[in-house]
């Protein structure tokens, strides 16, 4: 138990941290909120991959949020978005995504339990085959959604196909509150500051699940995509006084321009729950685009070996879009050095897995 800290000497920061965790709690229980997951989400060891890496290795089972056998991270969000949308008597609900969104799906069965119609715009990266609906877009088509799918039209880019996306979703939005439907717009992920307050409250849970275990994190790495989880838990992080390395492993390009859209979206956060804290960018928020390639939706060797790691050493599985790639930088990160034998690590599993059972040309070769 080398990765346990010294109970009598760190006694005292013991009972200092569980204060700064009832304050932060009590700053986050201020807004509006549906009960929709299940937490906490299980936090334990894994003692054969640990053991096969060199460090001590935890995971954060967010892949078991719910509120179904599909769920992941996005419900802690969703518990904030939707309550926000309860609050205002919202009737509709409006998303984005990708075709195989997990958001876009816990999105739509969040909604389905709040008694609110959700709407989707969903972007074709891989094309559908109405003949052979997968994985999550299965699940939006069981949920019965609207569903609108946005086709890539020749000569856009996928950025332009989510564009014209999000202005139909507005169309739509400006018809419903305009016949007397109010509808709620949600971002892509989740990405706003209501949501992301869900994980600052996620990160408080974590930190007292590793209080409880009287343990000392040093790295945790995530899957980041449009940033809302990356920016919640930095303002999770500063909310709790914590020193742990969050590494963010990206799923798609990133540039500084993303890092200061983190920022911002960390510090609206923490205005909101009026925490007195801040995040800045080059001193709380470390993100490797080095994973990713060679785009969004599309395989790579490295996240299928990750893949096959944890199934043939855990049981455990992750997904080739987004955990697969961020495993595979924190396996990299352990065989490279830059995280030193013997750390304390966590694995933040955001789920997703139903990729798993997408098209082929996401899924790339598993076995």
């Amino acid at each position: 138990n080398i990765y346990l800290l010294n109970s009598g000497v760190n006694a005292e920061r013991r009972m200092i941290m569980s204060q700064i965790l009832e304050q932060a709690d009590g700053l986050l229980q201020a807004l509006p909120k549906e009960q929709l997951g299940f937490f906490p989400t299980p936090f334990y060891r894994l003692d054969r991959l640990s053991k096969e890496l060199g460090v001590n290795l935890f995971i954060k089972r967010d892949d078991f949020t719910g509120m179904n056998l599909f769920g992941g991270n996005k419900v802690r969000k969703l518990e904030y978005l939707l309550g926000e949308a309860k609050a205002k008597g919202c009737e509709y609900a409006i998303t984005y995504g990708a075709t195989q969104s997990n958001h876009a799906m816990e999105t739509a069965a969040a909604c389905r339990r709040c008694g609110i119609k959700p709407i989707l715009y969903l972007t074709a990266v891989v094309e559908p085959d109405d003949a052979d609906v997968r994985a999550n877009l299965l699940l939006d088509k069981i949920l019965d959604v609207e569903l609108h799918i946005v086709d890539i039209l020749p000569g856009e880019t996928e950025d332009d196909a989510e564009a014209r996306s999000f202005e139909m979703g507005a169309a739509r939005a400006k018809e419903l509150n305009e016949s007397g439907h109010p509808c709620y717009d949600i971002p892509m992920g989740g990405a706003s500051i209501v949501g992301s307050v869900g994980f600052a409250s996620g990160y408080v849970e974590f930190e007292k699940q590793v209080q409880a275990m009287n343990l000392k994190v040093d790295y945790i790495f995530h899957a980041t995509g449009t940033g809302g989880t990356m920016a919640g838990l930095a303002a999770g992080r500063k909310m709790a006084q914590s020193d742990t390395k969050i590494i963010s492993v990206t799923v798609s390009p990133k540039d500084e321009k993303y890092l200061c859209k983190v920022e911002k979206l960390a510090n609206d956060v923490l205005a909101l729950v009026k925490s007195p804290e801040k995040v800045d960018r080059s001193e709380d928020l470390h993100m490797d685009t080095g994973y990713y390639a060679p785009g969004y939706e599309q395989p790579n060797e490295a996240a299928s070996e990750a893949i096959r790691l944890l199934a043939r050493t855990e049981g455990l599985f992750v997904d080739p879009v987004y955990t697969g790639k961020a495993l595979a930088g924190l396996i990299d990160y352990v065989r490279s050095g830059k995280v030193p034998q013997g750390s304390n690590v966590v694995f933040w599993h955001t789920g997703g897995a139903t990729a798993l059972f997408a098209e082929r040309e996401i899924l790339g070769k598993l076995y």
